[in-house]
């Protein structure tokens, strides 16, 4: 069994216009998402043998509170310049990269390739919002050429919205 998880990152803001795009930081709404995040999937025991993250900083900004949660050693986190601006070919072709004793994979990554890789995996979603997660289990031995299988269970999990916007969401 392979359990790979995708996370896209947390609320980024876009205050500051003179920012690459890499750089942009989390948003207040992001930080706030990530509280709620962290906890459960802490509550539902997950822990990823191996994190893999892009190098942008709203990625990495949400995927080392995340570790933190998950008791996923922060150092141990995985950057990857590569799964920042991608395709799902090329998501793919890193989580087929991995080796085959490895039995669950965490990725922090973006949109639109975050939510086009859950759709082509079978994960039955239109759209993945901010610090949403996708849990899919595949009964495989190995993560190469994963794609070509249907998940045996999927899970979704978004933040809760929140009505009220705050000054500075």
């Amino acid at each position: 069994m392979k359990t790979l998880y995708l996370v896209r990152h947390a609320k980024s803001s876009w205050d500051d216009p003179t920012l690459a795009d890499h750089d942009r930081p989390l948003a207040k709404r992001g930080l706030r998402q990530l509280e709620e995040i962290g906890p459960w999937l802490a509550a539902r025991g997950v822990r990823p043998q191996r994190l893999l993250c892009s190098t942008a900083a709203r990625a990495q900004a949400t995927a080392r509170p995340l570790a933190e949660a998950m008791g996923y050693p922060p150092e141990a986190i995985d950057y990857q310049a590569r799964l920042y601006a991608c395709t799902p070919d090329a998501l793919l072709a890193v989580i087929g990269e991995q080796p085959d004793d490895l039995q669950s994979l965490m990725l922090v990554g973006h949109n639109p390739e975050l939510t086009e890789l859950a759709t082509r995996l079978g994960a039955g979603i239109e759209h993945m919002p901010t610090c949403a997660v996708v849990e899919l289990v595949f009964a495989s031995g190995r993560w190469a050429g994963i794609e070509s299988q249907a998940p045996v269970q999927r899970l979704f999990h978004r933040p809760t919205r929140k009505r009220e916007r705050k000054a500075g969401d």
